[in-house]
């Protein structure tokens, strides 16, 4: 068969294209398949931390669309603004952050090119197109998304759960783009397990929604009156949606010569739904740990750095959405505890560490409440 490469990543979003880069950097060769043309729009909020992207060797600045200040939390008629310390959250549109990876890879680049099945034996993989091709490689990179062709090939993601997202690119007057510009917003209370944001964007808003098993009609009808109150129409644009694969459970994300990387291995933040910076950390895993010649430590990697931190999270997702007006009052508002919350969408910490720092700094802060209201002598 004379198309053998070392790895074959199927996807070329966030994951694939990290994945990609660093395979290619340590010489290996490297294939890329992706089904749609390049740059292709990706439904996505965009928002992401810096830090995640200090692991290139190379600057992104010319795909980042807006730098984030301030973040703003919404519920019923509670309003709180927490700054951003620093130059820590950005956003970018996937089109062009995505592409941007991959110009940076040293790897073959095939798009518009759908895989239609997957044959793994002992010492090879075997990837099939719909254009008839056999491809041979020694690794293979699922990165193909929530619905993963690949992961359902090689019997892997039966039982997954998807939780659903839709969002608008919406053009807005200047007034409201400046509003927004540095300063997302989440809105929550609307949907289980969710929130409606808006997030800026270079020249118009990020406007979605999502939420866990969401009624037939509801995520369209709820995103439409929530963000009219905003003074934001989303008559005229499309609305386009999407599966969010969460994190929910502990499951085999890879075989002896597959690994699942990104969506397709269901790292998604159960909490806030952030997905590139897990996509990214665990291309890079991928990576790391096919050059090591030592594939399965992927699975170890993947719970040690990733999936123990969601486990935790979830615990806190389940409570925060099942009495949100609590945890609005005591974290939320509470400036300790959304100090530690923004290291964590930064990158800087875990949610272990937010739990430690939730447990340690809510009866300081209800303590020094407290004082506050007692007379003065």
């Amino acid at each position: 068969m004379a198309n053998i490469y070392d790895t074959i990543i199927v996807g070329a979003g966030p994951a694939g294209g990290t994945a990609a880069f660093f395979l290619g950097q340590a010489g290996q060769h490297v294939l890329v398949l992706e089904k749609e043309n390049l740059p292709r729009y990706k439904t996505c909020g965009g928002g992401l931390s810096t830090d995640v992207l200090k692991q290139f060797p190379f600057s992104f600045d010319p795909v980042l669309e807006r730098r984030v200040t301030a973040v703003k939390y919404i519920l019923e008629d509670q309003a709180v603004t927490i700054p951003i310390p620093g130059d820590s959250m950005c956003m970018v549109m996937r089109d062009r952050f995505d592409a941007f990876i991959l110009q940076h890879a040293h790897a073959d680049i095939r798009q518009g090119t759908k895989v239609k099945g997957v044959e793994e034996k002992q010492d090879k993989v075997i990837v099939k197109t719909e254009g008839g091709e056999m491809l041979e490689c020694k690794y293979l990179i699922a990165a193909d998304g929530a619905n993963s062709t690949v992961a359902h090939c090689v019997g892997l993601r039966r039982k997954k759960i998807l939780a659903a997202a839709i969002e608008v690119e919406a053009s807005v007057p200047p007034e409201i783009l400046k509003e927004y510009s540095e300063t997302p917003m989440l809105v929550f209370g609307k949907v289980d397990h969710g929130y409606v944001w808006i997030f800026p964007k270079l020249d118009h808003l990020s406007i979605g929604i999502g939420g866990l098993h969401p009624k037939p009609g509801e995520l369209q009808a709820t995103l439409k009156e929530t963000i009219a109150r905003c003074g934001i129409g989303l008559d005229g644009f499309p609305m386009r949606g999407h599966p969010v694969p969460v994190f929910r459970r502990w499951e085999p994300v890879m075989t002896k010569r597959t690994l699942l990387v990104g969506d397709a291995a269901g790292l998604v933040d159960p909490f806030t739904g952030e997905g590139i910076r897990f996509a990214i950390n665990s291309g890079r895993l991928a990576a790391e740990s096919i050059l090591t010649g030592h594939s399965e430590t992927y699975t170890r990697q993947v719970n040690r750095q990733i999936r123990f931190s969601h486990a935790i999270g979830t615990v806190l997702a389940d409570s925060f959405f099942g009495f949100p007006k609590i945890w609005f009052a005591l974290a939320v508002r509470n400036p300790y505890a959304t100090n530690a919350f923004v290291d964590m969408v930064s990158g800087r910490s875990s949610y272990p560490q937010v739990a430690f720092r939730l447990v340690a700094t809510i009866p300081v802060y209800l303590f020094l409440k407290l004082i506050k209201r007692l007379p003065e002598q």
